[in-house]
């Protein structure tokens, strides 16, 4: 896999080893945001039970606004959160603090990019800390999947949105990491290629140490939300299993080693975002949209999944009302239920406190709070509830039998909304405010408390049976053409388990060029396997492609993409069209295979005597189109093409589409019915456009061009248009300066298509800038 930073790898995680950071679980703390049992609580006693900002219990407040529920390892806080000004500079990223002080030890922050992220819904994940290693994984709204070490070093990073197609919403809710052994998996939206071409909520596990990709999984229908919902991971005889909800209104089970969807649970007709709990072998997960069998909107079901259930004839087994166990009327969109001995407590959509037994799923009762939760979930320590609202309303509560039993010790009004859960460590409460940039994180305990976290959980480790399974690694890679690529093949056993990696495997495999019979482009990647190492061939045309590989009758595989250096110029002359299958009278051709999120979003047809990209307008679900043709790492380019759109232009309406191309994390576009040419990276914090006659039926040449000063971080981005055939402007039509210009960024094209007019693009040229 091609990563945009280089990876300091094993000899940095064996360097930690030997400074003691690798015993088992040799790190303390409140690691990931649902804590030491993966269910909201912690073990911890002497908590407080009141709070007053700037008064009692207030140990510090740190002006760090952001949704992340923090993390504490060793004594030192992880949390994500804004930096900046809500202007063009503001950043989202990583703050490292002293836990005890609240004192910054160091922040790595990084800009948005390419994003529709509305208002100031960012920093809605959270960070991960890894037991064995003490090193931090984070995932940010803009796609930048980072590890770093205690000290704030990058390790290694992928550009999810470059390399998988990484989509980002409005609602800016991004997936939180989970460790799972040699794995860390995340969860997001993404439009990749080949088969993983069409949208979907996907997940990803890479090798937590170097950051190859060791598989891909994906959900079983298109997504309706972007799902915040975190893998929960436990033994279900011999094989681990994560649970975990899907954008698409399914609840999954899944191999955590091998990404083999086991199961689907059907919920909703929408998409789920909470994380489940485990109950004595049983699951247990909640939504709060439309129900799929019954009317009326959420519920909570509890589900006992027989041991055995797997794959029917290579498909999910889709299970039903067999495995419910119980259902309870409760609605919660994004709050995460706690588990406390026998009992659930969740805050639902309408800020109530519910409680139900987790044996019967009876209602035990319900106390209202405030009026709206959203995402912020509860934590749980110490006999108290920890228990933030939408609205800033910061309750610490104990729970009764009965509703008139539960007490409310303390209500706090913090300085902005909420959307985190608290983490407990070290007899501290720690709580993140803020969807704008007045939040805060806040630091709550007593004062006269010096107490450690008990150690977190040891993993249960099994004994793996034979071989029965090679996974290629990296599952999904990206070099430039003449490149070598030393592929990996890790041996699983029949139920996933991971068997000790012998790196002579890859070297005595045969491995041959491979097409899956699934798929829609019958295309082999321009490359040969030898020793183990792939070898792209030399030539400038891209392509891509799987690898079988087989060593003693078993079998592995893996898939990967050639994408050529600067300069680039592709035309599509040499497209063999074909019938469409909906309408033989049109002839098409697939957009080229290596491109990420061309899939359904772009044909090649053939267009006033020549063959160009066609935004297809069938499918509403795509009317935007964001397309990648090169590699992240690519910079101090320049980006043209020859763009048009049909529609109709009349004295007052003008029905047109809009079209562009990206060029180093900026879109430059021609907007139709704005009749502007307009710069943006994201829709409210950089944008800058001026009026641009231009009419339908008529092509154009489009040209944009970023430099920036390596010493200062500053840069410039220029973009002109002109139709087609006339002198090319000696001037810049728009020149947009940006403090925190984006450094790197792959070449791309844009197209939004609302009114079902077609646009056109041909002739893409990208050169280094001079």
């Amino acid at each position: 896999m091609h990563k945009t930073m280089c990876s300091i790898l094993a000899a940095v995680l064996l360097l930690a080893m030997g400074c003691g950071m690798a015993a088992d679980n040799a790190v303390s703390g409140w690691l990931n945001w649902r804590g030491p049992h993966q269910n909201g609580t912690s073990d911890e006693t002497n908590l407080p039970a009141t709070w007053a900002i700037g008064g009692e219990n207030n140990l510090w407040v740190r002006d760090i606004p952001g949704q992340s529920p923090p993390v504490i390892a060793n004594g030192r806080l992880y949390v994500m959160g804004m930096k900046g000004d809500n202007d063009a500079n503001m950043q989202e990223g990583l703050f490292c603090l002293d836990a005890a002080t609240g004192k910054t030890i160091w922040d790595r922050s990084y800009n948005d990019f390419i994003s529709d992220t509305i208002y100031l819904r960012y920093a809605s994940s959270a960070p991960t800390v890894d037991p064995e290693t003490g090193l931090i994984y984070t995932l940010g709204s803009q796609g930048f999947m980072s590890v770093f070490d205690p000290d704030g070093k990058l390790l290694w990073q992928h550009t999810m949105m470059d390399e998988f197609g990484f989509m980002t919403f409005p609602n800016g809710r991004t997936g939180r990491p989970m460790i799972e052994g040699p794995l860390v998996i995340v969860s997001c939206t993404t439009a990749n290629w080949g088969g993983n071409g069409p949208a979907a909520n996907r997940w990803y596990a890479f090798d937590k140490k170097n950051g190859d990709l060791v598989w891909a999984s994906n959900t079983e229908s298109r997504p309706k939300e972007n799902s915040l919902s975190t893998p929960i991971i436990e033994w279900v005889g011999n094989k681990r299993v994560m649970y975990v909800c899907g954008g698409d209104g399914n609840l999954y089970g899944i191999n955590s080693h091998t990404g083999e969807t086991l199961w689907i649970f059907p919920m909703c007709k929408s998409g789920m975002t909470s994380t489940v709990v485990t109950y004595k072998g049983m699951v247990i997960a909640v939504h709060g949209r439309e129900n799929l069998d019954v009317s009326g909107i959420g519920r909570m079901v509890c589900l006992k999944i027989p041991e055995n259930t797997g794959p029917i004839d290579g498909k999910p087994a889709v299970l039903g009302k067999s495995v419910e166990v119980w259902r309870s009327d409760v609605c919660s969109f994004g709050s995460s239920p706690v588990l406390v001995g026998e009992k659930i407590y969740i805050t639902d959509d309408t800020a109530r406190l519910c409680c139900v037994d987790a044996n019967t799923g009876k209602l035990l009762w319900r106390k209202a709070l405030s009026v709206e939760v959203v995402f912020s979930s509860i934590a749980y320590a110490d006999g108290k509830l920890f228990v933030p609202t939408l609205d800033g309303n910061f309750f610490i509560i104990k729970p009764g039998d009965t509703e008139e039993s539960t007490t409310i010790l303390s209500k706090v009004k913090m300085d902005a909304k909420c959307c985190g859960a608290p983490a407990i460590c070290d007899g501290r409460v720690y709580i993140q405010s803020g969807l704008q940039t007045d939040g805060k994180l806040y630091c709550i305990g007593k004062k006269d408390v010096n107490q450690k976290a008990p150690a977190w959980p040891v993993a249960e480790k099994r004994t793996p049976g034979p071989l029965a399974k090679f996974i290629g690694v990296p599952a999904d890679f990206l070099v430039h053409p003449g490149a070598n690529l030393s592929l990996r093949l890790l041996s699983v056993d029949k139920d996933g388990l991971f068997l000790p990696e012998n790196p002579d495997d890859a070297k005595k495999a045969t491995w041959a060029r491979y097409i899956p019979p699934t798929a829609k482009v019958k295309a082999e990647i321009n490359g040969n396997v030898v020793d183990g190492v792939f070898k792209a061939e030399d030539k400038l045309a891209p392509s891509a492609g799987a690898l079988k590989a087989e060593l003693n009758g078993i079998i592995g595989v893996t898939r990967g993409r050639i994408m050529p250096s600067l300069p680039i110029h592709i035309t599509f002359e040499k497209a063999v069209l074909n019938p469409l299958e909906t309408d033989p009278n049109v002839k098409f051709a697939y957009p080229p295979l290596p491109w990420i999120g061309a899939r359904f979003r772009w044909e090649i047809r053939e267009k006033d005597g020549v063959k160009a990209l066609y935004k297809t307008v069938d499918n509403k679900l795509f009317q935007r189109a964001m397309t990648f043709m090169g590699t992240p790492e690519m910079h101090d380019y320049t980006v043209q093409a020859d763009v048009r759109s049909d529609g109709e232009k009349k004295k007052f309406i003008v029905k047109m589409s809009e079209v562009g191309v990206v060029c180093q994390r900026y879109i430059v576009i021609l907007k139709g019915g704005s009749q502007e040419l307009e710069i943006n990276s994201n829709f409210e914090r950089f944008r800058i456009a001026t009026k641009f006659s231009w009419t339908p039926d008529a092509w154009y040449t489009i040209k944009a061009r970023v430099d920036v000063v390596a010493a200062t971080g500053e840069g410039v981005v220029r973009a002109k248009a002109w139709k087609r055939g006339d002198p090319e402007p000696e001037k810049w039509t728009l020149e947009a300066p940006h403090k925190t210009a984006h450094q790197a960024g792959c070449p791309g094209v844009f197209a939004f298509v609302p009114q079902e007019v077609p646009v056109y693009v041909d002739n893409i040229i990208v050169t280094p800038n001079k």
